[in-house]
């Protein structure tokens, strides 16, 4: 069975995001876990966040992926912004206690300057600094596009940044698909070469989540610019053979395609389709 979902709103509390999830036929999903922009976040509900803990059990949803704000810099040139990331990341960690046994995913960062080798050094002291052996999370390092100076739009980059992580058990990698094309990466063309490389370099036991985006711009762009599914560079039939791929369809994937809520829909209505045919076909 195919695990499919999208990116949903906070704005309204926990348990709502799992009521608009079952409105369209989501078994998982994506939220930012503070402003994404700003850093803020809302007090703590626990009679909330403990109302969607059953609602997932209930119906049966796979991990969800709670999302780093974009403006947390783990390894920024300034100080006082690598501690805000610290503390932001830590005190996210704490309140996604009371959600055990999903995601956190974030953007490695960006050097701004400093080269490659210290972002990555910066990365790993911060997730030194903030994961726990009694954490229930794992921490997911996101595979980036290789816009201006970010980290992590080569595999080895993020090998290099798990290797030197001392809980790497607490550790995994979110693979989108729409950075991995734009970093340089075959996915459309040569998908079974783009893995063998990941799991060469990281392993494919380390791949925990995909995020399911097309993209407007052709592979090495660098420039991180997501499109609506099967309307991008990487189109409908390699997207097919992303979610049905074996080493793969077990994942939770998440959109997150410039869309409202009907167009998730409609998104998700298409690919548990192709799922549905491709099983049919299997056992025909």
């Amino acid at each position: 069975m195919l695990h499919i979902g999208c990116h949903l709103s906070f704005a309204k509390g926990f348990v709502h995001m799992g009521r608009e999830a079952l409105k369209i036929n989501a078994d998982t999903f994506q939220f930012f876990t503070r402003n994404p922009r700003g850093g803020g976040v809302r007090k703590m509900d626990v009679a909330d966040v403990t109302a969607l803990r059953e609602l997932l059990a209930q119906h049966g949803f796979a991990k969800i992926v709670a999302h780093a704000p974009y403006t947390l810099n783990n390894c920024a040139a300034k100080p006082e912004i690598r501690a805000f990331a610290r503390q932001a990341m830590a005190d996210d960690l704490a309140r996604l206690e009371y959600l055990p046994g999903n995601y956190y995913n974030f953007h490695p960062g960006s050097h701004v300057g400093q080269g490659i080798d210290e972002g990555i050094r910066l990365i790993a002291d911060a997730l030194n600094a903030v994961l726990t052996p009694e954490q229930q999370t794992t921490v997911l390092l996101e595979t980036m596009a290789g816009k201006g100076s970010e980290v992590g739009s080569r595999f080895e980059e993020l090998r290099a940044i798990l290797d030197r992580v001392a809980l790497r058990e607490k550790m995994g990698v979110c693979l989108d698909v729409c950075h991995v094309n734009d970093a340089g990466y075959d996915i459309a063309g040569n998908l079974e070469g783009v893995l063998r490389e990941f799991d060469r370099i990281i392993g494919l036991d380390q791949l925990r989540a995909i995020h399911l985006n097309d993209s407007k711009n052709p592979p090495g762009s660098h420039k991180d610019r997501h499109a609506t599914i099967g309307n991008g560079t990487i189109g409908l039939e390699a997207t097919k053979a992303i979610i049905m791929h074996p080493l793969l369809h077990r994942l939770p994937f998440v959109l997150e395609t410039p869309n409202d809520l009907d167009g998730y829909a409609a998104e998700i209505h298409l690919l548990r389709e192709i799922d549905a045919q491709m099983e049919k076909k299997e056992e025909a």
